[in-house]
């Protein structure tokens, strides 16, 4: 089924629609994945609320790693409602079609939320080794204040990027070209649509993604060598263990996060096979989110013990009110 086009004055083609391609799946296999997918993405709507519920409620999470916990999981949940639903209706409708207005909108979600989440493991670095190396001094260091500016830059900081390369990339021509390799409007399969020189606009992109992948994540090594340098300090081997286990889970969400990033945008073009990067695609948009909690949850006792205090809660309050008077 080919897209809706207009047709300009001198015979020029306008795209107003784009043909997500998506997966080579059919009959079952097409229904088991999107099976798959839905379950994900009930897991990475449910897990990543429960954090900024419990967070939000709870007055001994209030603290600055929970905080920037919340922003975290806030952000999963953002990206994964921009992208999943249109995935899940790829998968099971015909019409695998997304408006020209809509794919742009997309894109700019994608670049924003994942600028913002680099900022946002960068901080979280940072909170871990004001919180090992810094102890005494750690209150002043990450205040209230100081917490909540963080937390705005790291929202703010995709906003031009976003604003800035998605404007320039849906003013380009594309001549009536409109097939997406891909299950969502990103860069380099929209880019490989458009019908002039890119060269200029393929450098820019590379030097953003390096600027904005490689500030925070300097800053993330950084704070770790500190850590490592501080834990390597203490005497006990049980207090080197544990001071590593508290920031064991950051660690591993970081890995997740910037090994499939990395492969995906940092790599030649032609090194990766396209059913490959939808494949990797795929564990950075839906397997990686749904981890995160999972992740958070099974390394943090605070946050267990949290949710066990919610849930208590809400079973008392559903006795009390089944036996008071009034019933």
């Amino acid at each position: 089924m080919r897209p809706v086009e207009e047709m300009k004055p001198g015979n020029q083609t306008v795209t107003t629609h784009f043909l997500l391609l998506g997966f080579a799946f059919h009959g079952k296999m097409q229904l088991l994945f999107f099976t798959l997918i839905s379950i994900m993405f009930l897991a990475i709507l449910i897990g990543n609320s429960l954090i900024v519920v419990i967070t939000t409620i709870d007055p001994v999470l209030h603290t600055p790693m929970y905080y920037f916990l919340k922003n975290l999981a806030l952000t999963k949940i953002c990206y994964s409602l921009s992208l999943v639903p249109k995935m899940l209706a790829v998968l099971l409708v015909e019409r695998k079609t997304i408006s020209f207005t809509a794919c742009a909108l997309q894109l700019n979600c994608i670049i924003l939320f994942v600028t913002c989440e680099c900022f946002l493991l960068g901080t979280v670095a940072y909170d871990w080794q004001a919180a090992i190396c810094h102890p005494l001094h750690y209150a002043t260091m990450v205040n209230r204040d100081r917490c909540f500016k963080m937390a705005i830059g790291s929202w703010l900081s995709g906003v031009p990027v976003a604003l800035g390369f998605t404007t320039r990339l849906f003013t380009l021509p594309f001549c009536g070209r409109n097939t997406v390799n891909h299950f969502f409007c990103d860069v380099s399969p929209v880019l490989k649509l458009v019908c002039a020189d890119t060269a200029l606009f393929e450098l820019l992109i590379f030097i953003a993604i390096v600027v904005i992948v490689m500030i925070p994540f300097s800053l993330t090594v950084i704070s770790y060598l500190r850590i490592i340098h501080a834990v390597l300090q203490i005497s006990s081997a049980v207090g080197q263990r544990r001071a590593f286990s508290t920031c064991a889970a950051h660690l591993v969400v970081v890995t997740l996060f910037y090994s499939t990033t990395g492969i995906i945008h940092l790599q030649p073009k032609s090194s990766i096979s396209s059913n490959m990067k939808k494949m990797v695609s795929l564990s950075y948009t839906v397997v990686t989110p749904m981890l995160n909690p999972i992740i958070y949850s099974l390394r943090n006792q605070e946050l267990k013990q949290s949710l066990r205090r919610c849930i208590d809660r809400c079973l008392l309050r559903k006795q009390m009110a089944f036996f008071s008077p009034s019933r």
